[in-house]
């Protein structure tokens, strides 16, 4: 089995990660397997290191993303397929189309503002269920069925940063 982001930062599978506390060893692994430092060795040993050194920085941008890091553990634990067509709830959608009306009539600036408001609480408000399963994760106690709770979390955020992304460029 490949190696995970997680095995070759070696640190326990978490949904939030300290970046700040994580930045020394990135920089560590990356004296360690730069490709400068194998212009001396054969093909095989630079090539390796190529590899190496694409997959830490690869790990590195998904733990400096949060959403990106949820992701990849809901990936590595088979919860999340790419090019998944998930369903949210009907409820969510509601709240979510009459935010999008709002934005197609949002041409103003106190309408922008109110609307940014909306789409932060909605987004503080989609988190509170699963803020505990985010922050406390532990692998091996915490349920496939909080991670599918953690999962639709990511799919509503993601979905409310495309509206949010609309909003910023109106």
């Amino acid at each position: 089995m490949a190696m995970t982001y997680f095995e070759l930062f070696e640190i326990p599978v978490q949904l939030k990660v300290n970046t700040v506390s994580l930045s020394k060893k990135f920089f560590e692994l990356s004296k360690k397997y730069h490709p400068d430092y194998f212009a001396n060795e054969n093909d095989e040993a630079q090539s390796e290191a190529l590899e190496k050194s694409a997959f830490l920085n690869k790990a590195w941008k998904t733990f400096q993303n949060p959403d990106a890091t949820i992701k990849y553990v809901l990936q590595e634990k088979g919860l999340l397929e790419e090019e998944e067509k998930y369903e949210l709830p009907p409820a969510f959608l509601m709240e979510v189309l009459e935010i999008n009306e709002q934005l197609m009539d949002a041409g103003d600036e106190p309408v922008k503002d109110s609307l940014e408001l909306t789409i932060k609480d909605l987004q503080t408000n989609i988190y509170e269920p699963v803020k505990e399963i985010v922050e406390n994760y532990k692998e091996g106690s915490t349920t496939e069925e909080e991670l599918l709770q953690v999962k639709e979390y990511y799919y509503k955020k993601k979905y409310l940063d495309r509206i949010y992304r609309q909003l910023s460029e109106k």
